[in-house]
């Protein structure tokens, strides 16, 4: 019953779908080089959201102890 179950199926049987084509770009906006974003490389970028996450944790450490929810051990 089961034996043929893949061959008998019927979507086998339709023609494949052509693939959706791109739109054409101008040639003057494919001729124009990106800017890197805010003006930085992507290592200078890394360090300042690094800085950025570390100022954060400083604050929110700062702010808790600030408002007595955590107590330093000395």
């Amino acid at each position: 019953m089961l034996d043929d179950l893949r061959n008998s199926s019927s979507f086998q049987d339709e023609e494949p779908q052509p693939e959706p084509q791109k739109p054409v770009v101008a040639d003057a906006l494919a001729a124009k080089p990106k800017a890197p974003f805010l003006g930085m490389t992507a290592a200078q970028r890394f360090i300042l959201a690094v800085a950025l996450f570390m100022m954060v944790c400083m604050v929110g450490m700062l702010l808790l102890v600030l408002f007595e929810k955590v107590v330093l051990p000395f």
